[in-house]
Protein backbone atom coordinates (compact mmCIF):
# COMPACT_ATOMS: atom_id res chain seq x y z
CA UNK A 1 0.00 0.00 0.00
CA UNK A 2 1.04 3.65 -0.97
CA UNK A 3 1.96 5.76 1.97
CA UNK A 4 -0.04 8.88 2.68
CA UNK A 5 2.59 12.63 1.74
CA UNK A 6 4.48 12.97 4.77
CA UNK A 7 3.99 9.89 6.35
CA UNK A 8 6.25 6.73 6.62
CA UNK A 9 5.78 2.91 7.28
CA UNK A 10 6.23 2.88 11.31
CA UNK A 11 7.34 -0.37 13.32
CA UNK A 12 5.93 -3.51 13.87
CA UNK A 13 2.89 -2.34 16.07
CA UNK A 14 1.59 -4.20 19.39
CA UNK A 15 -1.91 -5.12 19.14
CA UNK A 16 -4.16 -1.82 18.70
CA UNK A 17 -6.14 -0.88 21.14
CA UNK A 18 -8.95 0.36 19.30
CA UNK A 19 -9.95 1.88 15.56
CA UNK A 20 -11.70 4.99 14.51
CA UNK A 21 -14.01 4.41 11.91
CA UNK A 22 -13.46 6.70 9.07
CA UNK A 23 -14.46 7.90 5.49
CA UNK A 24 -13.06 6.27 2.51
CA UNK A 25 -14.54 4.37 0.27
CA UNK A 26 -14.90 0.73 -0.70
CA UNK A 27 -17.06 -0.49 -3.11
CA UNK A 28 -17.32 0.90 -6.18
CA UNK A 29 -20.60 2.01 -6.01
CA UNK A 30 -22.83 3.94 -8.34
CA UNK A 31 -24.50 6.71 -6.78
CA UNK A 32 -27.72 5.53 -6.72
CA UNK A 33 -26.40 2.41 -4.44
CA UNK A 34 -24.31 4.48 -2.35
CA UNK A 35 -27.53 6.34 -0.72
CA UNK A 36 -28.82 2.74 0.01
CA UNK A 37 -27.79 2.03 3.44
CA UNK A 38 -25.59 -1.21 3.64
CA UNK A 39 -26.66 -4.16 5.79
CA UNK A 40 -25.06 -3.88 9.45
CA UNK A 41 -22.38 -5.85 10.10
CA UNK A 42 -21.72 -7.77 12.95
CA UNK A 43 -18.83 -6.44 15.43
CA UNK A 44 -16.50 -8.95 14.84
CA UNK A 45 -17.43 -8.70 11.05
CA UNK A 46 -16.81 -4.96 11.16
CA UNK A 47 -13.37 -5.12 13.16
CA UNK A 48 -12.07 -7.65 10.75
CA UNK A 49 -13.34 -5.48 7.47
CA UNK A 50 -11.69 -2.57 9.41
CA UNK A 51 -8.39 -4.17 10.37
CA UNK A 52 -7.82 -5.53 6.39
CA UNK A 53 -7.81 -1.91 5.17
CA UNK A 54 -4.88 -0.55 7.49
CA UNK A 55 -1.39 -0.68 8.30
CA UNK A 56 0.71 1.32 10.99
CA UNK A 57 1.90 4.02 9.67
CA UNK A 58 3.95 7.18 10.95
CA UNK A 59 2.03 10.77 10.57
CA UNK A 60 4.26 14.09 10.91
CA UNK A 61 3.69 15.76 14.10
CA UNK A 62 2.03 12.97 15.75
CA UNK A 63 4.52 11.07 17.78
CA UNK A 64 3.02 8.01 18.28
CA UNK A 65 2.31 5.32 15.40
CA UNK A 66 -0.93 5.65 13.69
CA UNK A 67 -2.86 3.67 10.95
CA UNK A 68 -3.48 4.43 7.40
CA UNK A 69 -5.23 2.97 4.48
CA UNK A 70 -6.83 4.07 1.08
CA UNK A 71 -9.59 2.39 -0.79
CA UNK A 72 -10.67 2.80 -4.62
CA UNK A 73 -13.62 5.19 -5.71
CA UNK A 74 -14.27 5.96 -8.97
CA UNK A 75 -13.84 9.08 -10.04
CA UNK A 76 -17.05 9.20 -11.98
CA UNK A 77 -19.88 7.64 -9.71
CA UNK A 78 -21.66 7.54 -12.81
CA UNK A 79 -19.19 5.01 -13.93
CA UNK A 80 -18.36 2.75 -11.42
CA UNK A 81 -16.44 0.73 -13.96
CA UNK A 82 -14.57 3.86 -15.46
CA UNK A 83 -11.79 5.70 -13.99
CA UNK A 84 -10.72 5.06 -10.25
CA UNK A 85 -8.62 7.52 -7.86
CA UNK A 86 -7.57 6.83 -3.94
CA UNK A 87 -9.32 7.96 -1.10
CA UNK A 88 -6.63 8.02 2.09
CA UNK A 89 -7.05 8.43 5.89
CA UNK A 90 -5.44 8.05 8.92
CA UNK A 91 -7.03 6.36 11.80
CA UNK A 92 -6.09 7.24 15.53
CA UNK A 93 -6.98 4.38 17.90
CA UNK A 94 -8.99 5.28 21.05
CA UNK A 95 -6.20 4.72 24.13
CA UNK A 96 -9.00 2.91 26.14
CA UNK A 97 -9.32 -0.86 25.62
CA UNK A 98 -13.35 -0.45 26.24
CA UNK A 99 -13.66 2.37 23.79
CA UNK A 100 -16.96 3.45 22.34
CA UNK A 101 -18.13 2.16 18.88
CA UNK A 102 -19.00 6.13 17.55
CA UNK A 103 -15.62 7.12 16.15
CA UNK A 104 -15.37 11.00 15.59
CA UNK A 105 -14.83 12.12 12.16
CA UNK A 106 -12.97 15.30 10.99
CA UNK A 107 -14.28 16.86 8.29
CA UNK A 108 -11.31 19.19 7.60
CA UNK A 109 -12.11 23.50 6.16
CA UNK A 110 -11.08 25.41 2.86
CA UNK A 111 -12.21 23.71 0.96
CA UNK A 112 -9.05 22.49 0.23
CA UNK A 113 -7.84 21.54 3.04
CA UNK A 114 -6.31 17.78 3.53
CA UNK A 115 -7.75 16.41 6.92
CA UNK A 116 -4.58 13.91 7.31
CA UNK A 117 -2.35 16.68 7.70
CA UNK A 118 -4.04 18.62 10.21
CA UNK A 119 -4.16 15.60 12.27
CA UNK A 120 -1.02 16.17 14.64
CA UNK A 121 -2.55 19.89 15.48
CA UNK A 122 -5.86 18.89 15.92
CA UNK A 123 -4.94 15.62 18.10
CA UNK A 124 -4.11 17.06 21.22
CA UNK A 125 -7.00 19.37 21.23
CA UNK A 126 -9.44 15.92 20.66
CA UNK A 127 -7.49 14.28 23.34
CA UNK A 128 -10.43 13.52 25.58
CA UNK A 129 -12.62 12.46 22.76
CA UNK A 130 -9.93 10.03 21.52
CA UNK A 131 -9.82 8.71 24.85
CA UNK A 132 -12.44 6.12 24.49
CA UNK A 133 -13.50 6.85 20.41
CA UNK A 134 -10.99 6.61 17.46
CA UNK A 135 -10.60 9.85 15.62
CA UNK A 136 -10.86 9.55 11.22
CA UNK A 137 -9.24 12.00 9.54
CA UNK A 138 -9.93 11.57 6.01
CA UNK A 139 -8.19 13.44 2.86
CA UNK A 140 -11.28 14.37 0.98
CA UNK A 141 -10.97 14.31 -2.93
CA UNK A 142 -9.24 17.12 -4.49
CA UNK A 143 -6.69 17.11 -1.19
CA UNK A 144 -3.68 15.49 0.31
CA UNK A 145 -3.20 11.72 -1.16
CA UNK A 146 -6.95 11.60 -2.76
CA UNK A 147 -6.79 12.66 -6.28
CA UNK A 148 -4.97 16.43 -4.93
CA UNK A 149 -5.65 19.18 -7.29
CA UNK A 150 -2.53 21.09 -5.90
CA UNK A 151 -1.63 24.50 -7.45
CA UNK A 152 1.69 25.31 -7.97
CA UNK A 153 3.50 27.18 -4.60
CA UNK A 154 4.08 30.73 -5.90
CA UNK A 155 4.56 31.88 -2.06
CA UNK A 156 8.15 32.28 -3.25
CA UNK A 157 7.47 34.48 -6.65
CA UNK A 158 8.53 38.03 -5.65
CA UNK A 159 5.61 40.40 -4.47
CA UNK A 160 5.81 42.14 -7.37
CA UNK A 161 4.70 39.11 -9.37
CA UNK A 162 2.18 38.13 -7.19
CA UNK A 163 0.20 41.00 -6.60
CA UNK A 164 0.44 42.73 -10.43
CA UNK A 165 -3.27 43.46 -11.36
CA UNK A 166 -4.36 39.90 -12.86
CA UNK A 167 -2.11 37.81 -11.30
CA UNK A 168 -3.91 35.79 -9.52
CA UNK A 169 -6.33 35.41 -12.73
CA UNK A 170 -3.45 34.09 -15.23
CA UNK A 171 -1.60 31.96 -12.34
CA UNK A 172 -5.44 30.04 -11.55
CA UNK A 173 -6.08 29.95 -15.32
CA UNK A 174 -2.29 28.08 -15.69
CA UNK A 175 -3.27 25.76 -12.81
CA UNK A 176 -6.60 24.78 -14.23
CA UNK A 177 -5.16 23.98 -17.56
CA UNK A 178 -2.48 22.12 -16.21
CA UNK A 179 -4.95 19.85 -13.72
CA UNK A 180 -6.82 18.96 -16.59
CA UNK A 181 -4.31 16.70 -17.89
CA UNK A 182 -4.05 14.63 -14.79
CA UNK A 183 -5.20 10.99 -15.10
CA UNK A 184 -7.99 12.32 -12.91
CA UNK A 185 -8.52 15.65 -14.25
CA UNK A 186 -12.20 15.79 -14.68
CA UNK A 187 -12.65 18.83 -12.39
CA UNK A 188 -16.55 18.26 -12.38
CA UNK A 189 -16.28 14.93 -9.95
CA UNK A 190 -15.21 16.80 -6.87
CA UNK A 191 -18.30 18.43 -5.34
CA UNK A 192 -19.23 18.10 -2.31
CA UNK A 193 -22.25 15.68 -3.07
CA UNK A 194 -19.77 12.95 -4.48
CA UNK A 195 -17.28 13.78 -1.88
CA UNK A 196 -19.32 12.90 0.88
CA UNK A 197 -20.55 9.54 -0.80
CA UNK A 198 -16.64 8.79 -0.54
CA UNK A 199 -17.16 9.10 3.01
CA UNK A 200 -20.07 6.80 3.80
CA UNK A 201 -18.07 4.09 1.71
CA UNK A 202 -15.32 4.60 4.46
CA UNK A 203 -17.63 4.14 6.83
CA UNK A 204 -19.18 1.13 5.32
CA UNK A 205 -15.74 -0.19 4.74
CA UNK A 206 -14.90 -0.20 8.17
CA UNK A 207 -18.10 -2.04 9.68
CA UNK A 208 -18.87 1.50 11.43
CA UNK A 209 -22.69 1.62 12.15
CA UNK A 210 -23.04 5.20 13.12
CA UNK A 211 -20.24 8.07 13.82
CA UNK A 212 -20.17 11.88 15.05
CA UNK A 213 -19.15 14.54 12.77
CA UNK A 214 -16.95 17.34 13.19
CA UNK A 215 -16.42 19.96 10.74
CA UNK A 216 -14.76 23.33 10.99
CA UNK A 217 -15.64 26.31 8.61
CA UNK A 218 -16.32 24.00 4.93
CA UNK A 219 -15.93 20.86 6.80
CA UNK A 220 -20.13 21.98 8.40
CA UNK A 221 -21.16 22.20 5.06
CA UNK A 222 -19.73 18.55 3.90
CA UNK A 223 -21.44 17.65 7.65
CA UNK A 224 -24.65 19.21 6.24
CA UNK A 225 -24.41 17.04 3.13
CA UNK A 226 -23.27 13.82 4.81
CA UNK A 227 -26.35 14.32 7.29
CA UNK A 228 -28.48 14.95 4.00
CA UNK A 229 -27.27 11.93 2.04
CA UNK A 230 -27.20 9.91 5.24
CA UNK A 231 -29.04 10.57 8.23
CA UNK A 232 -28.74 7.21 10.13
CA UNK A 233 -25.40 7.09 9.91
CA UNK A 234 -24.95 10.41 12.13
CA UNK A 235 -25.04 9.88 15.87
CA UNK A 236 -23.78 14.03 16.66
CA UNK A 237 -22.77 16.83 14.32
CA UNK A 238 -20.46 18.97 15.85
CA UNK A 239 -20.69 22.13 13.02
CA UNK A 240 -17.99 25.32 14.10
CA UNK A 241 -18.57 28.22 11.74
CA UNK A 242 -20.76 27.43 9.68
CA UNK A 243 -20.77 27.61 6.31
CA UNK A 244 -24.31 26.25 4.90
CA UNK A 245 -24.51 25.08 0.91
CA UNK A 246 -26.75 28.21 0.42
CA UNK A 247 -23.86 30.89 1.43
CA UNK A 248 -22.96 32.16 -2.00
CA UNK A 249 -19.15 32.03 -0.02
CA UNK A 250 -17.98 34.54 -2.57
CA UNK A 251 -20.57 37.22 -1.83
CA UNK A 252 -20.80 36.95 2.10
CA UNK A 253 -17.09 37.84 2.38
CA UNK A 254 -17.42 41.31 1.49
CA UNK A 255 -20.35 42.18 4.21
CA UNK A 256 -19.10 39.57 6.85
CA UNK A 257 -15.33 40.90 6.24
CA UNK A 258 -16.54 44.44 6.64
CA UNK A 259 -18.30 43.59 10.01
CA UNK A 260 -15.30 42.44 11.20
CA UNK A 261 -13.18 45.21 10.24
CA UNK A 262 -15.37 47.86 11.61
CA UNK A 263 -15.76 45.49 15.31
CA UNK A 264 -11.35 45.95 15.51
CA UNK A 265 -12.30 49.69 14.86
CA UNK A 266 -15.10 50.27 17.69
CA UNK A 267 -12.74 48.28 20.06
CA UNK A 268 -10.35 50.12 19.61
CA UNK A 269 -12.61 53.36 20.45
CA UNK A 270 -14.02 51.74 23.60
CA UNK A 271 -10.70 51.18 24.78
CA UNK A 272 -9.25 54.57 26.67
CA UNK A 273 -5.69 53.94 25.72
CA UNK A 274 -6.36 52.99 22.12
CA UNK A 275 -8.42 55.72 21.68
CA UNK A 276 -5.88 57.99 23.05
CA UNK A 277 -3.00 56.70 21.33
CA UNK A 278 -4.77 56.08 17.33
CA UNK A 279 -7.76 58.97 17.74
CA UNK A 280 -8.12 59.24 14.15
CA UNK A 281 -7.86 55.38 13.14
CA UNK A 282 -10.95 55.24 10.93
CA UNK A 283 -9.87 58.21 8.46
CA UNK A 284 -6.24 57.42 8.78
CA UNK A 285 -7.35 54.04 7.51
CA UNK A 286 -9.87 55.63 4.67
CA UNK A 287 -6.24 57.92 4.13
CA UNK A 288 -4.52 54.83 3.20
CA UNK A 289 -6.73 53.36 0.97
CA UNK A 290 -7.15 57.05 -1.33
CA UNK A 291 -3.46 56.48 -1.50
CA UNK A 292 -3.18 52.91 -3.39
CA UNK A 293 -1.84 52.22 -5.29
CA UNK A 294 1.25 53.27 -4.29
CA UNK A 295 4.95 51.40 -3.83
CA UNK A 296 5.78 50.09 -1.08
CA UNK A 297 8.96 48.48 0.32
CA UNK A 298 8.65 45.09 3.06
CA UNK A 299 10.49 42.03 3.99
CA UNK A 300 9.28 38.71 1.91
CA UNK A 301 7.76 36.67 4.67
CA UNK A 302 9.56 33.42 2.87
CA UNK A 303 12.74 34.97 1.45
CA UNK A 304 13.69 37.67 3.97
CA UNK A 305 14.56 39.58 1.70
CA UNK A 306 13.02 43.81 1.22
CA UNK A 307 11.44 43.73 -1.71
CA UNK A 308 9.65 46.60 -3.58
CA UNK A 309 6.35 46.35 -5.09
CA UNK A 310 3.06 48.06 -6.25
CA UNK A 311 0.54 47.88 -3.22
CA UNK A 312 -2.74 47.66 -4.42
CA UNK A 313 -6.17 48.49 -2.25
CA UNK A 314 -6.97 44.94 -3.68
CA UNK A 315 -3.54 43.72 -1.73
CA UNK A 316 -3.96 45.60 1.63
CA UNK A 317 -7.68 44.45 2.14
CA UNK A 318 -5.91 40.98 1.45
CA UNK A 319 -3.67 41.17 3.98
CA UNK A 320 -5.59 42.52 6.69
CA UNK A 321 -8.28 40.46 5.97
CA UNK A 322 -5.89 37.25 7.98
CA UNK A 323 -5.47 38.28 11.28
CA UNK A 324 -9.29 38.84 11.47
CA UNK A 325 -9.86 35.54 11.65
CA UNK A 326 -8.00 35.37 15.15
CA UNK A 327 -9.25 38.20 17.52
CA UNK A 328 -5.53 38.24 19.39
CA UNK A 329 -4.14 39.12 16.36
CA UNK A 330 -6.97 41.42 15.04
CA UNK A 331 -5.85 42.84 18.29
CA UNK A 332 -2.96 44.60 17.13
CA UNK A 333 -4.37 45.50 13.65
CA UNK A 334 -4.68 49.22 15.27
CA UNK A 335 -1.13 49.65 15.68
CA UNK A 336 -0.62 47.87 12.33
CA UNK A 337 -2.55 50.24 10.31
CA UNK A 338 -1.47 53.28 11.84
CA UNK A 339 1.94 52.28 10.59
CA UNK A 340 1.30 51.73 7.34
CA UNK A 341 -0.91 55.27 7.40
CA UNK A 342 2.66 56.53 7.85
CA UNK A 343 4.43 54.75 5.37
CA UNK A 344 5.61 52.22 7.07
CA UNK A 345 4.01 48.48 6.03
CA UNK A 346 6.07 45.93 8.04
CA UNK A 347 3.45 45.38 10.67
CA UNK A 348 0.66 44.83 8.48
CA UNK A 349 2.65 42.71 6.28
CA UNK A 350 3.84 40.59 9.48
CA UNK A 351 0.37 40.06 10.66
CA UNK A 352 -0.49 38.90 7.23
CA UNK A 353 1.71 36.04 7.21
CA UNK A 354 1.00 34.70 11.12
CA UNK A 355 -2.30 32.83 9.91
CA UNK A 356 -0.79 28.95 9.06
CA UNK A 357 2.82 30.69 8.70
CA UNK A 358 3.29 29.23 5.40
CA UNK A 359 2.40 25.48 7.01
CA UNK A 360 1.61 22.28 4.67
CA UNK A 361 -1.33 21.73 7.19
CA UNK A 362 -2.76 25.34 6.40
CA UNK A 363 -1.90 25.13 2.50
CA UNK A 364 -5.22 24.66 -0.01
CA UNK A 365 -5.68 22.52 -2.52
CA UNK A 366 -6.60 25.58 -4.69
CA UNK A 367 -8.05 23.23 -7.69
CA UNK A 368 -10.52 21.04 -4.98
CA UNK A 369 -10.92 25.15 -4.12
CA UNK A 370 -12.64 26.53 -6.80
CA UNK A 371 -13.94 23.14 -8.23
CA UNK A 372 -16.31 22.97 -4.93
CA UNK A 373 -17.14 26.65 -5.38
CA UNK A 374 -17.40 26.98 -8.87
CA UNK A 375 -20.03 24.49 -8.66
CA UNK A 376 -21.83 25.50 -5.72
CA UNK A 377 -21.74 28.93 -4.79
CA UNK A 378 -20.71 30.94 -8.07
CA UNK A 379 -23.99 29.86 -10.17
CA UNK A 380 -25.64 31.79 -7.32
CA UNK A 381 -23.87 34.98 -7.23
CA UNK A 382 -26.71 36.66 -9.16
CA UNK A 383 -29.03 35.84 -6.68
CA UNK A 384 -27.01 36.45 -3.68
CA UNK A 385 -28.40 39.67 -1.28
CA UNK A 386 -25.41 40.84 0.14
CA UNK A 387 -24.34 44.07 -0.70
CA UNK A 388 -21.26 44.30 -1.48
CA UNK A 389 -19.19 46.44 1.52
CA UNK A 390 -17.66 49.68 1.78
CA UNK A 391 -14.12 48.47 2.01
CA UNK A 392 -13.91 45.18 0.66
CA UNK A 393 -16.63 45.73 -2.08
CA UNK A 394 -16.87 43.34 -5.25
CA UNK A 395 -13.56 42.23 -5.16
CA UNK A 396 -13.87 38.50 -4.06
CA UNK A 397 -16.69 38.21 -6.40
CA UNK A 398 -15.09 39.58 -9.19
CA UNK A 399 -11.95 37.19 -8.66
CA UNK A 400 -14.88 34.07 -8.50
CA UNK A 401 -16.95 35.00 -11.23
CA UNK A 402 -13.73 35.27 -13.19
CA UNK A 403 -12.09 32.02 -12.51
CA UNK A 404 -15.36 30.45 -12.82
CA UNK A 405 -16.08 31.24 -16.28
CA UNK A 406 -13.21 28.76 -17.73
CA UNK A 407 -13.80 26.30 -14.78
CA UNK A 408 -15.19 22.85 -15.85
CA UNK A 409 -18.37 22.51 -13.35
CA UNK A 410 -19.86 19.63 -11.68
CA UNK A 411 -23.65 19.19 -11.68
CA UNK A 412 -25.29 19.16 -8.15
CA UNK A 413 -28.55 17.18 -7.01
CA UNK A 414 -31.49 19.28 -6.84
CA UNK A 415 -31.94 18.72 -2.75
CA UNK A 416 -28.32 20.19 -2.27
CA UNK A 417 -29.61 23.08 -1.15
CA UNK A 418 -32.15 22.14 1.21
CA UNK A 419 -30.76 21.10 4.65
CA UNK A 420 -33.76 18.95 6.23
CA UNK A 421 -34.91 19.02 9.60
CA UNK A 422 -32.05 17.22 12.23
CA UNK A 423 -33.06 13.37 13.27
CA UNK A 424 -30.31 13.97 15.53
CA UNK A 425 -28.55 16.17 18.32
CA UNK A 426 -26.24 19.05 15.84
CA UNK A 427 -24.60 21.45 18.04
CA UNK A 428 -23.78 24.71 16.17
CA UNK A 429 -20.85 26.87 16.97
CA UNK A 430 -20.20 30.11 15.86
CA UNK A 431 -17.69 33.36 16.33
CA UNK A 432 -19.01 36.76 17.04
CA UNK A 433 -15.76 38.17 15.66
CA UNK A 434 -15.40 35.59 12.90
CA UNK A 435 -15.29 36.98 9.23
CA UNK A 436 -16.48 34.67 7.23
CA UNK A 437 -18.94 32.77 8.95
CA UNK A 438 -20.01 34.96 11.84
CA UNK A 439 -23.30 33.88 14.23
CA UNK A 440 -25.58 35.05 11.07
CA UNK A 441 -25.11 32.05 9.17
CA UNK A 442 -25.21 29.53 12.47
CA UNK A 443 -28.65 31.04 13.63
CA UNK A 444 -30.22 30.34 10.25
CA UNK A 445 -28.90 26.66 9.76
CA UNK A 446 -29.68 26.19 13.46
CA UNK A 447 -33.47 26.88 12.82
CA UNK A 448 -33.86 24.99 9.73
CA UNK A 449 -31.91 22.39 11.83
CA UNK A 450 -34.93 22.55 14.31
CA UNK A 451 -35.73 20.96 17.73
CA UNK A 452 -32.28 18.91 17.51
CA UNK A 453 -29.90 21.82 17.38
CA UNK A 454 -28.55 24.10 19.83
CA UNK A 455 -26.30 27.09 18.60
CA UNK A 456 -23.73 28.51 20.53
CA UNK A 457 -22.40 32.04 19.94
CA UNK A 458 -19.05 33.01 21.43
CA UNK A 459 -19.05 36.60 21.37
CA UNK A 460 -15.45 37.81 20.79
CA UNK A 461 -14.00 34.65 19.09
CA UNK A 462 -13.07 34.34 15.49
CA UNK A 463 -13.25 31.80 13.01
CA UNK A 464 -13.48 28.03 14.59
CA UNK A 465 -14.30 27.94 18.64
CA UNK A 466 -14.10 24.28 18.90
CA UNK A 467 -10.28 23.49 18.91
CA UNK A 468 -8.87 27.05 19.46
CA UNK A 469 -10.86 27.88 23.20
CA UNK A 470 -10.50 25.22 25.80
CA UNK A 471 -13.59 26.00 27.44
CA UNK A 472 -15.39 25.11 24.44
CA UNK A 473 -13.03 21.56 23.91
CA UNK A 474 -14.91 20.67 27.14
CA UNK A 475 -18.55 21.41 25.55
CA UNK A 476 -17.33 19.88 22.60
CA UNK A 477 -16.88 16.71 24.48
CA UNK A 478 -19.87 16.82 26.57
CA UNK A 479 -21.87 17.15 23.90
CA UNK A 480 -20.78 14.40 22.04
CA UNK A 481 -19.84 11.98 24.98
CA UNK A 482 -23.28 12.35 26.66
CA UNK A 483 -25.34 9.14 26.59
CA UNK A 484 -28.53 10.52 25.91
CA UNK A 485 -29.65 12.80 23.00
CA UNK A 486 -31.69 15.36 25.75
CA UNK A 487 -28.69 15.61 27.97
CA UNK A 488 -26.48 16.30 24.81
CA UNK A 489 -28.92 19.21 23.86
CA UNK A 490 -28.75 20.23 27.39
CA UNK A 491 -25.26 21.06 27.68
CA UNK A 492 -23.70 24.04 29.45
CA UNK A 493 -21.99 26.22 27.38
CA UNK A 494 -22.32 29.49 29.46
CA UNK A 495 -18.25 29.74 29.63
CA UNK A 496 -18.62 30.96 26.12
CA UNK A 497 -20.16 34.46 27.38
CA UNK A 498 -16.79 34.96 29.59
CA UNK A 499 -14.26 34.49 27.22
CA UNK A 500 -13.00 38.07 26.43
CA UNK A 501 -12.48 40.34 23.76
CA UNK A 502 -7.98 40.95 23.57
CA UNK A 503 -7.63 44.36 24.40
CA UNK A 504 -5.79 45.96 21.77
CA UNK A 505 -2.41 45.58 21.52
CA UNK A 506 -0.63 49.26 21.53
CA UNK A 507 3.58 48.70 21.03
CA UNK A 508 5.66 50.53 23.90
CA UNK A 509 6.64 54.20 23.23
CA UNK A 510 9.61 55.72 25.17
CA UNK A 511 7.31 57.09 27.46
CA UNK A 512 5.51 53.88 28.14
CA UNK A 513 8.79 52.48 29.15
CA UNK A 514 9.80 55.01 31.39
CA UNK A 515 6.48 54.77 33.10
CA UNK A 516 6.60 51.06 33.52
CA UNK A 517 11.17 51.33 34.90
CA UNK A 518 9.60 54.11 37.56
CA UNK A 519 6.58 51.66 38.53
CA UNK A 520 9.57 48.25 38.94
CA UNK A 521 11.93 50.75 40.49
CA UNK A 522 8.70 51.78 43.48
CA UNK A 523 7.77 48.42 43.41
CA UNK A 524 11.37 47.35 44.33
CA UNK A 525 11.84 49.79 46.66
CA UNK A 526 8.78 49.13 48.78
Amino acid sequence: MKQLPGARPGPRARPPLSLPALSIALAVLAADALAAPPAPASSEAAASKGAALLKPCRVEGVPTEVQCGSIRRPLDPAQPDGKQIDVRFVVVRAMARNKLPDPVLLLAGGPGQSAVALTGTVLPRLSRLNYRRDLVFVDQRGTGGSAPLQCPDNNERSLEEITRPGAKLRLLEACRVALEKLPYGDLRQFTTPIAMQDMDAVRAALGVERWNLVGASYGTRAALEYQRQFPQRVRRAVIDGVAPPDMVLPASFSRDGQAALDAVFDACAADAACQARYPALRSEWQGLLKSLPRKVSVMHPLTGKTEEFTLTRESLLGMIRAPLYVPASAAALPAALHEAAQGRFEPVAGLAGQLGGGSRAMRLAEGMHFSVICAEDAPRLAQSTDAPSTDFGTQDRDLYANVCRAWPRGELPSAFYAIPPAKTPVLVLSGGADPATPPRHGARVAQTLGANAVHVVVPQAGHGVAMTLGCMRDVVYRFIDAAQDADALRVDASCAQRIPRPTPYLPPTAATVAAAASAAARETDR
